[in-house]
């Protein structure tokens, strides 16, 4: 087997069939297992049909019980669009004052309203989820090329 026909594994992190995260090998994982208090960090080496091989360790899927991936969610998305739409209020009124002639004031209800969703939207922008517990509905898959959940 060559090496490229190797390199060509992939590990799916699935939600009820939805490809939520791909790890290649050579890329970094963390995560931690179902014996041990502490979180491994290391490269993925290479992937078995059921376990993962980092750098000087064989993980079988069942001994992992979380894994620590970043995921924006739709809230962070959301918070994100609220901060920049708050921001984005705000600045349009200054520019407007400028156009009209009236320098650069306050107007009270444009700015009680971008203050709230800068102040609403920081939050869930920022506040993200850390790992997740692989447990039903996740699930660890390794495809190869030519599956059909296999990601270019």
């Amino acid at each position: 087997m060559s090496q490229l026909a190797i390199a060509q594994k992939q590990l799916l992190l699935l939600k009820r069939g939805k490809v939520i995260h791909v790890f290649r090998p050579g890329e970094t994982i963390r995560l931690k297992r179902t014996d041990d208090e502490n979180i491994t960090r290391s490269y993925v080496n290479n992937i078995f049909e059921y376990a993962v091989v980092l750098h000087q360790d064989t993980i079988p899927f069942q001994k992992i019980e979380r894994l620590y991936v970043p995921e924006p969610s739709v809230m962070n998305k959301l918070g994100g669009m609220l901060v920049v739409g708050g921001g984005g209020l705000f600045a349009i009124d200054q520019v407007n004052q400028l156009i009209q002639g009236n320098g650069l004031s306050l107007d009270q209800d444009i700015s009680t309203i971008s203050l709230a969703c800068v102040g609403a939207g920081l939050p869930m922008m920022l506040i993200r989820k850390k790992s997740q517990r692989l447990r039903y509905p996740y699930r660890l898959l390794m495809v190869k090329l030519g599956d059909p959940l296999y990601q270019r």
